[in-house]
């Protein structure tokens, strides 16, 4: 098996009930497979006490590492963070709670063969909610329709990048749209992009926060300004 040398990157907001599990399995899986790597928590301003955790657990582990946002950002400000501070030749970011199977990300991993960008998409209905399913598909139509952007889960949990991918990029997205800002200038240079077929676990802990009403409204902000912004 290759062995890699990866920046795990993880946006966290309030996940005290799985971020612990999440970095013990995380730890196990780069130990697998990385010749060398670095955990990249980003506390987005977390009430539940999850950013002392990390904290706590950084201490103990140098590759852990523990970015502290004083004010919430929405999720597109702590991934900016997060991927700033990533060091390696390969950045893969997941949610917190890791929806994806180990034995997923190392199947998605050898898809950088011969791809730059490499994102997961969901098999199957990932949420039985009716107006989180509405949500998702209309923003993902809007994604295609407003960007070109052929990508089947555009906020999917498990994106990986060569580090080549994000270097120069002047992110501005404070939400989920960065997702989109990242997609769409690394199309504009040329980047090669494949997608990978999977299931995610379902949660079983904590909240998902995507779906805030100012999340929504910040990342539809969002999307203005980057389509006729420039």
């Amino acid at each position: 098996m290759t062995a890699y040398n990866i920046s795990f990157v993880m946006p966290m907001y309030n996940e005290s009930e799985n971020i612990e599990d999440t970095l013990s399995r995380v730890g196990a899986l780069a130990k697998d497979i990385c010749r060398d790597y670095e955990i990249i928590v980003i506390d987005d301003a977390s009430t539940d006490g999850c950013g002392d955790i990390i904290d706590r657990l950084a201490l103990k582990d140098p590759r852990i590492k523990s970015v502290r946002l004083k004010m919430n950002t929405k999720f597109g400000g702590a991934l900016r963070a997060g991927l700033k501070v990533a060091s390696m030749d390969i950045v893969l970011y997941t949610d917190s709670d890791l929806p994806a199977k180990e034995e997923d990300i190392k199947k998605a991993l050898g898809l950088l063969e011969d791809a730059d960008v490499v994102t997961a998409y969901s098999l199957v209905i990932k949420d039985s909610s009716f107006k989180r399913i509405i949500m998702s598909k209309g923003y993902n139509f809007l994604v295609h329709l407003l960007f070109g952007l052929k990508i089947k889960d555009i906020n999917s949990g498990l994106k990986i990048y060569r580090r080549k991918v994000l270097e120069g990029l002047d992110l501005k997205s404070m939400s989920p749209f960065i997702d989109v800002e990242i997609f769409a200038e690394a199309v504009k240079r040329g980047f090669k992009i494949k997608q990978y077929g999977l299931i995610f676990e379902l949660r079983t802990k904590g909240v998902s926060s995507i779906s805030r009403m100012s999340v929504v409204a910040r990342t539809f902000w969002d999307m203005i300004k980057y389509r006729f912004g420039k």
